[in-house]
């Protein structure tokens, strides 16, 4: 078994995989932590999860976090005795890169290019729901194209309640009742949903066509599985596509 950490900007995601299964996972609030404290914190979830350490042969990590490496390194070493994979540089993915920078290209999105390609094959249309929505492209050569970025779900509410002073903070979660809001918070949560959910069929759309029009189009990352299954464009939804993407990059670099 392998341990698999995706660090994102609000919440890191812990998964345990074997023989490409994945079968443990648990999410963290990213945070400023010490090597020591997230130490701690893993052996923790490993142990409830009864995962005994000398069961996992390596770790992997994926992160849009760059000074959170040393912690992550540091803490798999220290306390499970693992030296830990780093996505980046130099890493074999399988895929070229057909970018202007493939440095520029962030780590978890060559996870989930890699394990579309590997599960459904090119061409295939990534679209990962977290802090930012990424939208990314892989042709009929298994060829990461390149993609888009635009603001996420969650941003865009915290952007009103931040920056609108008789605004309040609402629940991140689909919008079931009328689209005409009878008080504030009905207008905030109709608003955001129809919105956000108007943007991804309309980017889901735009990078298929872009790309190929028979091409899947994929949805993954922490809304999903929200915005999913109300979409019109998207076909299929695995949550933790990153995850599977970070453990097929082990099995090509490690040894």
């Amino acid at each position: 078994m392998i341990l698999c950490l995706d660090v994102g900007n609000i919440t890191t995601t812990i998964g345990v995989v074997d023989d490409e299964r994945l079968v443990h996972t648990a999410r963290l609030r990213t945070d400023n932590f010490t090597a020591d404290e997230l130490g701690v914190l893993l052996t923790q979830i490993l142990d409830r999860r009864g995962v005994a350490r000398g069961e996992l042969h390596g770790a992997i990590c994926a992160s849009v976090v760059p000074a959170l490496r040393y912690t992550v390194l540091a803490a798999c070493e220290r306390y499970l005795e693992l030296d830990c994979l780093w996505v980046g540089k130099g890493m074999r993915t399988g895929l070229k890169l057909r970018v202007d920078n493939p440095r520029e290209v962030g780590a978890d999105r060559i996870c989930n290019a890699v394990a579309a390609a590997h599960r459904w094959g090119g061409p295939v249309v990534v679209m990962d729901f977290g802090t930012a929505t990424t939208v990314d492209a892989v042709n009929h050569k298994n060829e990461f194209v390149g993609g888009l970025i635009a603001p996420g779900f969650r941003v865009a509410g915290e952007a009103l309640f931040q920056h609108a002073t008789q605004l309040p903070r609402v629940e991140v979660a689909p919008h079931e009742g009328s689209v005409i809001g009878k008080n504030t918070i009905d207008a905030m949560q109709a608003g955001l949903w129809h919105a956000t959910l108007g943007s991804v069929n309309h980017l889901a759309r735009v990078m298929r066509e872009a790309l190929d029009p028979a091409a899947r189009v994929v949805a993954t990352g922490s809304y999903g599985s929200l915005f999913g299954p109300a979409s019109e464009e998207i076909a299929e939804v695995d949550r933790f596509l990153t995850l599977r993407g970070m453990a097929l990059l082990y099995a090509r670099n490690a040894g």
